[in-house]
């Protein structure tokens, strides 16, 4: 059995508009729902084998907060470029890659590839995965190898909108 975590990057930053997408940083939301929705991985008991992360400022900020709050060490978190400019395919191939002895991966990066990747693997249907949000996948198999379109049942997929109200004007 495999379990794969898709979780999209916490809410950044438009403040600075010279910054290029890459290098944007967490915003205030952004700084409270990672930690909080690390909290919720820890509570589940959540701690996969190997955690793969965009370097983007954005990702890589949420990656290891998750990585510190899961108890996961970040200095072990892989750094990928590909999973920031990743098409849904680009993912699937990483994810193929892994070892057999890799029985849960996390993947921290970008939208609409990570909500395109969890649809595509499912017969769940998310709309969007919203910042900071999860979604579980398991894997009846041996290896990552084996994986294929809809052959992944949806174990859970949470957000922290769903905590949080939102605040009126």
């Amino acid at each position: 059995m495999k379990t794969l975590y898709l979780v999209r990057h916490a809410k950044s930053s438009w403040k600075d508009e010279s910054l290029k997408d890459y290098d944007r940083p967490l915003n205030k939301r952004g700084q409270r729902d990672a930690p909080f929705m690390g909290d919720k991985l820890k509570e589940q008991k959540i701690l996969p084998d190997m955690l793969i992360a965009s370097p983007a400022k954005r990702a890589k900020s949420t990656a290891k907060i998750l990585a510190k709050k899961m108890g996961f060490d970040a200095d072990d978190i892989k750094w990928k470029k590909k999973v920031y400019d990743a098409f849904t395919e680009d993912l699937l191939e990483i994810i193929r890659a892994q070892k057999s002895d890799i029985d849960s991966l996390m993947i921290v990066g970008h939208n609409p590839e990570l909500t395109s990747l969890s649809n595509y693997l499912t017969d769940f249907r998310i709309y969007n995965i919203p910042t900071t949000g999860i979604s579980c996948i398991r894997f009846y198999c041996d290896t990552w190898e084996e994986i294929q379109p809809k052959s992944g049942e949806q174990v859970f997929f949470d957000y922290p909108k769903r905590y949080f109200k939102k605040k009126k004007n």
